[in-house]
Order: structure tokens, then C-alpha cells, then sequence
């Protein structure tokens, strides 16, 4: 009989000590930081297909948003008309931002364009912030292979098309200069209807976000009803991207061997 209860107690201990590791994870993951895995090219070369980082979440405050999403199912849902945030802080222009997409609920990461009130239009592919251009100064190019990347196998598009699969697919580069002084690489791969848009008036409480890969970015420039992301509510962002942790050039997160050795602890600009 005592083995019995010594094996019911080594049980419960295990249970015990599992249910409080995945209570703390729980609470680091909703309160302090979310882990985000960079599915698609929209944000090169700042983010590259592969790169790992966590999300600090507590940077802008928090909303329902910031509940933990497993398999589409977001544990705080239930509150998504509720349009506050606990501890708010505001977002800076050119923060690096995972946020909902206001339709579909999936995690987006883009670089924040416009804030609430701001006038934000793109002409022959320069960007303009209430009226005013944003300098750009031609920064070379950025190469690449062209070759299936990431789980998703996407094929990069090409700035010196055609291009064949293991040749070197080059995009055009320039350092973007936003009202405040953040300098960012952008990328140009084609003039494109996105390079000319209307005039956006960002709402209150709204956010516009566009991708540095500008040719290759479902962003705020178009519409939701058109499959884009359109403006963002403040309470549908999660959080600030400010270090990627390392980064898989492989399928897989885990397949270590790929990991790329110059992308370890580096900072987002």
C-alpha cells in the first residue's frame, strides 16, 4: 500500500509542477512577450523569411488582443469590440509592430507609416506624410538567391527579372528617411499600382502600416474589402518587434543547421 501512495504522489507532483510551468508560460506569454516566427518577404531585408524574435507586449499597453491565439482560437475574442487598453502607451512612427489583422484576426508584422490624424500617400513609389515627401537616398541593392524559402516555399520576386531558380535575384534598395529621423532600407522590385495610391487620412485611434518591401506587401494601402489591411484600431496591436533572436534559413524553426550565423541577438531598426 505505501508503494501505491508513493507512485499517486509522484503523479500528483508531476501534474502539480506541469500545471504551474504552463500557468507561467501562460503569464509570460500574455504579459510580457510573444515569440513570432517571420512567415513571408514582406518586411526585407529588415526581416528576412526564418528570423525569430519575441514581441515585447507591453510596450504599448495591453487589450484583448494581447491573449494568446492557439489554432485561430484567441482566449479574449470575446472582447474584441472593447476598444481600450490597460497601461496605454503610444506607438511611435517606424516602431516594428505585430498586430491583428482587423479581419481575418491574423498576426501581421509591419512598420508603423501613419499615425491617427496623419494624411499618408505613396506617388511613383515615393512615400508622402501630410503632404511633405520622404526623403529617399539610393542605398545599392539587395541580393539574394532565388529559391524556395521558409515553410511556405514562397519564391522571391526580382527587381532584374527574368531570373532563374539558384541564380541571384537583386531588388533595388534606398535608406527611407520618416519625419522624426528613423532611417530604414526599403526595397523597389517594379512600378506597380501600389506605387501610386490615394490620399489615406488615418482615423483616431487608427494606425497605417506599411511593409519595407514595398513591391511585395499586403499593407494599410489597401483596403480590407480588397484583401488588404487597411487602418488598424490601436486596441488590435500586440506589440513591438525589437530583436530578432536567431534565424532558420530552413523548412523548419528547428532544422538548427540552417540557421543563419550573422542574424543572432541583432537589433530592429
Amino acid at each position: 500500500m505505501a508503494r501505491k501512495d508513493k507512485k499517486t504522489d509522484g503523479v500528483t507532483e508531476l501534474i502539480k509542477t506541469l500545471f504551474w510551468a504552463l500557468l507561467l508560460a501562460g503569464l509570460i506569454r500574455t504579459i510580457l512577450f510573444q515569440p513570432f516566427w517571420i512567415p513571408s518577404g514582406s518586411m526585407k531585408p529588415t526581416l528576412l523569411i526564418g528570423d525569430f524574435l519575441f514581441v515585447n507586449k507591453h510596450s504599448y499597453g495591453y487589450s484583448w488582443a494581447s491573449c494568446p491565439t492557439i489554432r485561430g482560437f484567441n482566449f479574449c475574442g470575446f472582447a474584441k469590440d472593447w476598444e481600450g487598453r490597460i497601461w496605454h502607451g503610444e506607438p511611435e512612427r517606424g516602431d516594428i509592430i505585430v498586430f491583428k489583422h482587423p479581419a481575418s484576426g491574423t498576426d501581421f508584422i509591419k512598420r508603423l507609416i501613419g499615425l491617427p490624424g496623419d494624411k499618408v500617400q505613396v506617388r511613383e513609389g515615393i512615400l508622402y506624410i501630410n503632404d511633405e515627401k520622404v526623403p529617399q537616398t539610393p542605398d545599392g541593392v539587395f541580393s539574394e538567391i532565388k529559391e524556395q524559402q521558409g515553410p511556405m516555399r514562397n519564391t522571391p520576386r526580382c527587381g532584374n527579372a527574368p531570373v532563374g531558380i539558384g541564380a541571384v535575384c537583386e531588388k533595388p534598395q534606398a535608406i527611407e528617411t520618416l519625419p522624426g529621423g528613423l532611417e530604414h532600407i526599403v526595397l523597389n522590385i517594379s512600378d506597380q499600382r501600389s506605387d501610386n495610391t490615394p490620399a489615406y487620412q488615418v482615423p483616431e485611434g487608427h494606425y497605417f502600416f506599411m511593409g519595407d518591401n514595398r513591391d511585395n506587401s499586403t499593407d494599410s494601402r489597401y483596403a480590407q474589402r480588397a484583401g488588404g489591411v487597411g487602418f488598424v484600431p490601436a486596441s488590435y496591436l500586440i506589440g513591438r518587434a525589437d530583436r530578432v533572436m536567431f534565424s532558420s534559413a530552413g523548412k523548419s524553426i528547428l532544422a538548427f543547421w540552417t540557421w543563419r550565423s550573422d542574424r543572432y541577438f541583432t537589433g530592429l531598426e
